[in-house]
């Protein structure tokens, strides 16, 4: 049987919480490294950080839950996946690759995801988040599971592998980018956009003067994506104000802190790269 060599092993996953979260009114999530089984020819498990909420009722959860995947390189930088799961009380996953920027195994990673949240936290439907490489098993993944994925929220989405967008309507779409983005233009957010279609909710916001991964705006895009995911898995009646002001404080506080995150998260790798 096949095999494969892991990027990245549990232990230099990075640190699972953003460096300023205690100074935040947001209070972080439970947060652990897990593997994630796979059952395909490679045989082997995919490296994550789940996150917990503080307290979990699988009934009021409504079988929800968030998966977050990042570029070619792999990597689980990320403050967002804090606020999903404290502030909605889901699960919520920053999965990275076993075969980084080969969208059929990843998409296969995610998949087992959902297979291990459905076991953990009886989650039946999920909302996937993908930066750069990321938005290519997004997609797909949305078009295999028209059951389990609710919506599709991407970052700086390449168009290259993204034909399952085409099959994701009605199901919602959130597309963000930055203006000034070198690696992957604003065009490709706009491609896919048009590829969608227009049976179901599309929205697509650029980010004036950012870059590949939406460092000045950050805080904006994690407000954009938090209310996003609540609104795909029924979750609306718990985002108020607080929740919202909440979902939008910055818990890295500045730039060369947010690049430093996604360096230590492995992110900036595989030719991945932010200018």
């Amino acid at each position: 049987m096949a095999s494969v060599q892991v990027r990245h092993t549990l232990k230099d996953l990075g640190p699972v919480h953003p460096p300023n979260v205690e100074k935040r009114a947001v209070k972080p999530s439970i947060a652990r490294h897990v593997n994630i089984q796979v059952s395909d020819p490679l045989n082997h498990e995919a490296p994550a950080i789940l996150h917990e909420p503080r307290s979990y009722n699988a009934t009021e959860a409504k079988g929800a839950a968030v998966v977050l995947v990042s570029g070619a390189g792999g990597g689980v930088s990320g403050p967002a996946a804090d606020k999903l799961a404290l502030l909605l009380s889901i699960p919520c996953i920053r999965l990275d690759y076993r075969k980084p920027a080969r969208t059929e195994t990843c998409v296969a990673d995610i998949r087992a995801t959902f297979d291990y949240l459905r076991d953990q936290y009886r989650s039946t439907h999920f909302v996937v988040v993908g930066w750069s490489f990321g938005g290519s098993p997004c997609f797909s993944v949305a078009a295999a599971e028209p059951d389990r994925v609710r919506g599709v929220a991407t970052i700086a989405s390449q168009t290259a592998d993204t034909d399952g967008v085409a099959s994701l309507s009605p199901r919602p779409l959130l597309l963000l980018h930055g203006e000034n983005d070198r690696v992957l233009a604003p065009s490709c957010s706009k491609t896919l956009f048009n590829r969608y279609g227009t049976a179901g909710h599309r929205e697509m916001r650029l980010f004036p003067g950012d870059d590949h991964g939406l460092t000045a705006h950050a805080p904006q895009a994690e407000k954009k994506i938090f209310a996003f995911a609540a609104r795909c898995l029924g979750l609306e009646n718990v985002v108020d104000r607080s929740a919202l002001e909440q979902a939008g404080q910055d818990l890295v506080e500045s730039r060369r802190e947010r690049v430093r995150e996604m360096e230590s998260g492995h992110d900036l790798e595989g030719g991945e790269r932010l200018f």
